[in-house]
């Protein structure tokens, strides 16, 4: 049956070949997530756990990667779009220490321990600056979609998180920047005044919106009740944005993200977040998968033991650093501690920094595939590793209460 289905993948015309590889795709992910459904767990883990089954490292039913891998690119800027979609700029201002101190803290952390690993190991600068900056980012993905599953997004915690994990996104940019020059890609003074001038319209738009608090865009309010124009005007402001940044020579993703938070100050467009829901779903699943067809479990098994190493002093330096930032910017403790967790995972972003710095030779083959399994694994664990910390701090509070009750 295995056979008989790859080979038919193989001889059939190409429309043929799709219908099968997405009826196959749809069956698999929905087994997948039935069951994380029941283990309470984010079906992002099954999207990467579809990839690894389906890809040339598991049952090999996938051929054609490229196509993945090109709509997942597509889910990248719809996933950033609707982070956008969930960030309020007054609130973000209001909380800009803990947002941009934070991401520097962490970044330059993160960057400093890799290169003191980096030394004893023998790595390149250029390779342990890189590394430093993969861990330092967090998965919006992940995150958001926990935040809301536990009712914590319009918290003070839930504020905070989101507020760190735009300043990441924002980040993106500069980090690539940095990477491209440390892999020795030079930039024309053409390309750096382009990419100088999008970044200050970027940056007058947000001040823009700040000051004015709400947008109204044009039209808007003539298109609430035709659903085929909805979804026209909404795929033009998410992939406007990202065609507005490309030309600029900055990432389309970061474009979508500002169009995104367009969209969170004009308060008439509501209906736009239902109108692309299916599509962030279905493109989002595709960039997961994608990264599942990346993971070599033959290399996974030889090298098992160094990558759990290299997990566990990432969850807890993340951890660590996460809860001490957020600790020091007014969160209290326990806070803190949940807030830690739910950044301690390695970010679908980092993906997009070690496929740069692999065509520009900054990393090896190895080194990518270490890389993709790490930040994998990390994904899959998160949810994990955030109720543990819940259950550890539903239990110290528990204990103190008693301890309360016992000396009253």
């Amino acid at each position: 049956m295995h056979l008989s289905l790859i080979t038919l993948l193989a001889s059939s015309s190409s429309i043929d070949a799709i219908i099968i590889l997405v009826s196959i795709l749809a069956v698999v992910v929905i087994a997948i997530s039935i069951i994380l459904r029941k283990l309470n767990q984010t079906y992002i883990i099954g999207y990467i756990i579809t990839g690894v089954l389906l890809g040339e490292h598991g049952a090999g039913f996938i051929k054609d990667k490229e196509s993945i891998y090109l709509l997942g690119e597509l889910g990248i800027i719809l996933l950033l779009f609707f982070i956008g979609m969930e960030v309020n700029i007054i609130d973000f201002v209001k909380r800009w220490k803990v947002a941009v101190i934070g991401t520097l803290a962490q970044i330059s952390f993160s960057v400093l321990i890799v290169l003191g690993i980096g030394y004893f190991v023998d790595w390149s600068f250029a390779r342990s600056i890189v590394l430093g900056f993969v861990i330092a980012l967090s998965s919006s993905a992940v995150v958001i979609k926990l935040l809301q599953d536990k009712q914590l997004i319009n918290t003070r915690i839930g504020k905070n998180v989101l507020s760190v994990l735009l300043a990441q996104d924002v980040t993106l940019v500069p980090l690539l920047i940095i990477i491209s020059q440390l892999g020795g890609k030079e930039q024309s003074t053409q390309s750096l005044v382009l990419m100088i001038v999008g970044a200050i319209i970027i940056v007058t738009a947000l001040i823009y919106m700040y000051v004015k608090g709400a947008l109204h865009i044009p039209f808007a309010k003539k298109i609430e009740r035709d659903h085929e124009l909805q979804v026209f005007m909404a795929i033009f402001l998410c992939f406007g944005g990202a065609l507005f940044t490309l030309l600029f020579g900055l990432s389309g993703a970061l474009g979508a993200f500002v169009g995104g938070m367009i969209i969170n100050a004009a308060k008439e467009t509501d209906w736009i977040h239902d109108t692309l829901h299916s599509f962030r779903v279905l493109f989002v699943s595709f960039f997961f998968i994608s990264v599942g067809l990346q993971i070599d479990l033959i290399f996974l098994k030889d090298n098992l033991s160094t990558i759990l190493l290299v997990l566990i002093v990432v969850y807890l330096t993340n951890h660590f650093l996460n809860s001490m930032i957020l600790r020091f910017f007014s969160s209290n403790w326990k806070e803190a501690l949940l807030g830690g967790a739910l950044l301690a995972q390695i970010g679908e972003l980092s993906f997009l920094l070690s496929s740069t710095a692999l065509s520009l030779g900054i990393i090896e083959d190895f080194g990518y595939k270490f890389t993709i399994s790490l930040i994998s694994l990390t994904l899959v664990i998160s949810p994990f590793w955030i109720g543990f910390t819940e259950k550890i701090i539903a239990f110290d509070t528990k204990k103190k209460v008693v301890s309360d009750n016992e000396t009253a």
